[in-house]
C-alpha cells in the first residue's frame, strides 16, 4: 500500500510499469537499454479513490489521461531504471495529492472605488493621447 494523502492509499497491484527506450540523444547504449519508465494507473476504475478525487484528476491530468481513464506518466530524465521509477511514482503521487485537495470556494469581491477611479483615469488618459494624434497641425 502506497500512502497518498490522509485516508487515501494506492494498492501496488493497481500500478503497471513498462520500460521503454528513452528519446533524445544518447551514448552507446541508447538503442539497447530501456531505461525510461511508463507508469500506468487506471484512475477511474480504482476502488481506492473517492469520486471527487477522480473528477478533479480528470481536470488536472489533461492529456496524460486516456479515453479509458488510464493515467500514463512517462519518466526518462535519469539514466537508470530505478531513478526513473522513483520519479514516475513521485509525479503520480504529486498529481493525486493535488487532486485530493479541496478547492477553495471563490468569494465574489467587488472592486474598490479607488481601483475603479484609477481604471477610468487610465482610460481617459489613453483616449486623450489618441485624440492628440488625430489633430493635424494647420498647414500654412
Amino acid at each position: 500500500m502506497i500512502p497518498v494523502m490522509g485516508a487515501i492509499y494506492l494498492d501496488d497491484s493497481e500500478l503497471e510499469e513498462r520500460f521503454i527506450r528513452s528519446s533524445g540523444p544518447g551514448g552507446q547504449n541508447v538503442n539497447k537499454v530501456a531505461t525510461a519508465v511508463q507508469l500506468r494507473f487506471n484512475a477511474l476504475a480504482s476502488p481506492n479513490l473517492p469520486e471527487r478525487v477522480k473528477e478533479r484528476l480528470k481536470a488536472l491530468a489533461g492529456s496524460r489521461l486516456t479515453q479509458d481513464g488510464v493515467l500514463v506518466i512517462t519518466a526518462q530524465t535519469w539514466r537508470t531504471q530505478e531513478a526513473n521509477r522513483r520519479e514516475a511514482l513521485e509525479r503520480l503521487l504529486t498529481l493525486l495529492r493535488a487532486a485530493s485537495e479541496r478547492e477553495r470556494p471563490r468569494r465574489p469581491t467587488r472592486p474598490t472605488r479607488a481601483s475603479q477611479t484609477r481604471r477610468l483615469d487610465g482610460k481617459t488618459h489613453h483616449g486623450s493621447l489618441k485624440a492628440q494624434r488625430r489633430q493635424r497641425p494647420d498647414a500654412e
